[in-house]
Protein backbone atom coordinates (compact mmCIF):
# COMPACT_ATOMS: atom_id res chain seq x y z
CA UNK A 1 0.00 0.00 0.00
CA UNK A 2 1.29 3.31 -0.73
CA UNK A 3 2.23 5.46 1.64
CA UNK A 4 1.06 8.76 2.19
CA UNK A 5 2.61 12.00 4.19
CA UNK A 6 0.25 14.49 4.38
CA UNK A 7 2.48 16.81 6.31
CA UNK A 8 5.21 16.47 3.49
CA UNK A 9 2.84 16.43 0.71
CA UNK A 10 4.07 12.96 -0.40
CA UNK A 11 2.83 9.69 -2.15
CA UNK A 12 5.62 6.57 -2.41
CA UNK A 13 5.23 4.02 -4.72
CA UNK A 14 6.95 0.74 -4.41
CA UNK A 15 7.48 -0.89 -7.69
CA UNK A 16 9.52 -4.58 -8.14
CA UNK A 17 10.57 -5.62 -11.43
CA UNK A 18 10.45 -9.64 -11.44
CA UNK A 19 11.63 -12.05 -14.03
CA UNK A 20 13.77 -14.84 -14.39
CA UNK A 21 17.94 -14.09 -13.87
CA UNK A 22 19.44 -12.25 -16.57
CA UNK A 23 16.13 -10.62 -18.32
CA UNK A 24 16.94 -6.92 -18.37
CA UNK A 25 15.73 -5.99 -14.63
CA UNK A 26 18.50 -4.15 -14.03
CA UNK A 27 19.21 -2.60 -17.22
CA UNK A 28 15.50 -1.03 -17.27
CA UNK A 29 16.53 0.59 -13.87
CA UNK A 30 19.88 1.58 -15.32
CA UNK A 31 18.55 3.34 -18.21
CA UNK A 32 16.10 5.21 -16.45
CA UNK A 33 19.16 6.11 -13.84
CA UNK A 34 21.24 7.23 -16.95
CA UNK A 35 18.40 9.30 -18.61
CA UNK A 36 15.98 11.05 -16.21
CA UNK A 37 17.21 14.51 -15.13
CA UNK A 38 19.05 14.30 -11.65
CA UNK A 39 16.49 15.84 -9.79
CA UNK A 40 14.17 13.17 -10.31
CA UNK A 41 16.62 9.79 -10.24
CA UNK A 42 18.15 9.53 -7.22
CA UNK A 43 21.26 7.60 -6.46
CA UNK A 44 20.81 4.27 -7.84
CA UNK A 45 21.45 0.78 -5.55
CA UNK A 46 23.32 -1.90 -7.45
CA UNK A 47 24.61 -5.12 -5.75
CA UNK A 48 25.99 -7.20 -8.42
CA UNK A 49 28.01 -10.43 -8.37
CA UNK A 50 30.57 -11.19 -10.15
CA UNK A 51 29.35 -12.25 -13.14
CA UNK A 52 26.63 -9.35 -12.70
CA UNK A 53 24.11 -10.97 -11.59
CA UNK A 54 21.95 -9.14 -9.29
CA UNK A 55 22.82 -10.44 -5.35
CA UNK A 56 19.98 -8.91 -3.44
CA UNK A 57 18.25 -6.03 -5.00
CA UNK A 58 18.57 -2.96 -7.32
CA UNK A 59 17.02 0.44 -6.01
CA UNK A 60 16.05 3.08 -8.06
CA UNK A 61 14.56 6.20 -6.52
CA UNK A 62 12.44 8.36 -8.31
CA UNK A 63 10.55 11.89 -7.57
CA UNK A 64 8.11 13.64 -9.51
CA UNK A 65 6.21 16.96 -8.76
CA UNK A 66 2.58 17.58 -9.47
CA UNK A 67 0.53 20.36 -10.25
CA UNK A 68 -1.00 20.48 -6.54
CA UNK A 69 1.70 20.40 -4.96
CA UNK A 70 2.09 16.98 -4.54
CA UNK A 71 5.44 14.91 -4.51
CA UNK A 72 4.95 11.47 -5.74
CA UNK A 73 7.63 8.85 -5.67
CA UNK A 74 8.55 5.77 -6.85
CA UNK A 75 10.84 3.36 -5.54
CA UNK A 76 11.93 1.42 -7.96
CA UNK A 77 13.39 -2.08 -6.99
CA UNK A 78 14.35 -5.51 -9.04
CA UNK A 79 14.01 -8.56 -7.30
CA UNK A 80 16.94 -11.37 -7.95
CA UNK A 81 15.98 -14.19 -10.61
CA UNK A 82 18.01 -17.35 -9.44
CA UNK A 83 15.92 -19.66 -7.66
CA UNK A 84 18.19 -19.59 -4.79
CA UNK A 85 17.54 -15.80 -3.91
CA UNK A 86 13.45 -17.37 -2.38
CA UNK A 87 14.02 -15.36 0.48
CA UNK A 88 15.23 -12.18 -0.99
CA UNK A 89 12.44 -12.01 -3.32
CA UNK A 90 9.71 -12.68 -0.60
CA UNK A 91 11.69 -9.60 1.38
CA UNK A 92 11.46 -7.17 -1.56
CA UNK A 93 7.95 -7.91 -2.61
CA UNK A 94 6.78 -6.91 0.99
CA UNK A 95 4.41 -4.32 0.73
CA UNK A 96 4.65 -3.90 -3.14
CA UNK A 97 2.28 -1.54 -4.77
CA UNK A 98 3.17 -2.79 -8.38
CA UNK A 99 5.17 -5.08 -10.52
CA UNK A 100 6.61 -5.13 -13.43
CA UNK A 101 6.85 -8.61 -14.86
CA UNK A 102 10.48 -8.64 -17.59
CA UNK A 103 10.34 -11.80 -20.03
CA UNK A 104 13.20 -12.55 -21.61
CA UNK A 105 11.63 -13.22 -25.69
CA UNK A 106 14.85 -15.43 -26.76
CA UNK A 107 12.81 -19.40 -26.97
CA UNK A 108 15.72 -20.55 -25.29
CA UNK A 109 14.36 -18.98 -21.81
CA UNK A 110 10.72 -19.92 -22.50
CA UNK A 111 10.45 -22.33 -19.61
CA UNK A 112 12.67 -19.38 -17.32
CA UNK A 113 10.30 -17.14 -17.98
CA UNK A 114 7.07 -19.84 -16.88
CA UNK A 115 8.99 -20.99 -13.73
CA UNK A 116 9.59 -17.21 -12.64
CA UNK A 117 5.71 -16.52 -13.02
CA UNK A 118 4.61 -19.35 -11.10
CA UNK A 119 7.52 -18.21 -8.26
CA UNK A 120 5.72 -14.24 -8.31
CA UNK A 121 2.27 -16.01 -7.96
CA UNK A 122 3.54 -17.84 -4.84
CA UNK A 123 5.62 -15.14 -3.32
CA UNK A 124 2.80 -12.74 -3.35
CA UNK A 125 0.63 -15.47 -1.79
CA UNK A 126 3.20 -15.91 0.15
CA UNK A 127 3.32 -12.43 1.22
CA UNK A 128 -0.55 -12.25 1.76
CA UNK A 129 -0.72 -10.54 -1.73
CA UNK A 130 -3.37 -11.01 -4.17
CA UNK A 131 -1.91 -11.97 -7.79
CA UNK A 132 -5.39 -11.55 -9.00
CA UNK A 133 -5.70 -8.08 -8.08
CA UNK A 134 -1.98 -6.35 -7.72
CA UNK A 135 -1.40 -4.07 -10.32
CA UNK A 136 1.14 -6.15 -12.72
CA UNK A 137 2.65 -4.97 -16.32
CA UNK A 138 4.17 -6.99 -18.29
CA UNK A 139 7.61 -6.48 -20.51
CA UNK A 140 8.48 -8.80 -23.09
CA UNK A 141 12.41 -7.94 -23.53
CA UNK A 142 15.17 -8.72 -25.91
CA UNK A 143 12.61 -8.44 -29.25
CA UNK A 144 16.19 -7.46 -30.54
CA UNK A 145 17.87 -11.07 -30.20
CA UNK A 146 18.05 -14.02 -33.22
CA UNK A 147 15.37 -17.12 -32.14
CA UNK A 148 13.19 -15.44 -30.39
CA UNK A 149 9.51 -16.41 -28.76
CA UNK A 150 6.52 -14.37 -30.68
CA UNK A 151 4.48 -12.03 -28.36
CA UNK A 152 1.48 -14.01 -28.55
CA UNK A 153 2.73 -17.03 -27.46
CA UNK A 154 4.75 -15.53 -24.79
CA UNK A 155 1.55 -13.55 -23.73
CA UNK A 156 -0.63 -16.86 -23.82
CA UNK A 157 1.84 -18.14 -21.58
CA UNK A 158 2.73 -15.66 -19.28
CA UNK A 159 -0.23 -12.81 -18.99
CA UNK A 160 -3.29 -14.74 -17.86
CA UNK A 161 -4.61 -11.61 -16.55
CA UNK A 162 -4.57 -10.06 -19.49
CA UNK A 163 -3.29 -6.93 -18.18
CA UNK A 164 -0.79 -4.35 -20.55
CA UNK A 165 2.17 -5.28 -22.28
CA UNK A 166 5.25 -3.65 -24.01
CA UNK A 167 7.92 -5.19 -26.17
CA UNK A 168 11.32 -3.72 -25.07
CA UNK A 169 14.83 -3.97 -25.98
CA UNK A 170 15.65 -2.53 -22.81
CA UNK A 171 19.48 -1.69 -23.21
CA UNK A 172 18.34 0.53 -25.86
CA UNK A 173 15.95 2.31 -23.80
CA UNK A 174 12.93 0.60 -26.40
CA UNK A 175 9.72 -0.25 -24.44
CA UNK A 176 11.64 1.37 -20.97
CA UNK A 177 9.66 4.10 -20.29
CA UNK A 178 6.30 2.90 -21.76
CA UNK A 179 6.37 0.21 -18.87
CA UNK A 180 7.22 2.29 -16.25
CA UNK A 181 4.62 4.96 -17.11
CA UNK A 182 2.11 1.80 -17.65
CA UNK A 183 3.08 0.12 -13.90
CA UNK A 184 2.53 4.20 -11.84
CA UNK A 185 -0.52 4.67 -13.64
CA UNK A 186 -1.83 1.30 -12.40
CA UNK A 187 -0.30 1.23 -8.77
CA UNK A 188 -1.54 5.36 -8.89
CA UNK A 189 -5.18 3.32 -9.58
CA UNK A 190 -5.23 5.13 -12.85
CA UNK A 191 -6.20 1.52 -14.36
Amino acid sequence: MAIHNEPARELTYKIAYHGPGMSGKTTNLRFIYNTLPGRQAGKMLVLDTAVERTLYFDFLPLVFSIPDGYKVRFHLYTVPGQSYYDASRKLILRGVDGVVFVADSRSQRFQDNVESMEHLKKDLSEMLLDYGTIPLVMQYNKRDMRDVTPVAELDAALNDRKVPFFESVAVDGVGVFETLSAIADAACGKR
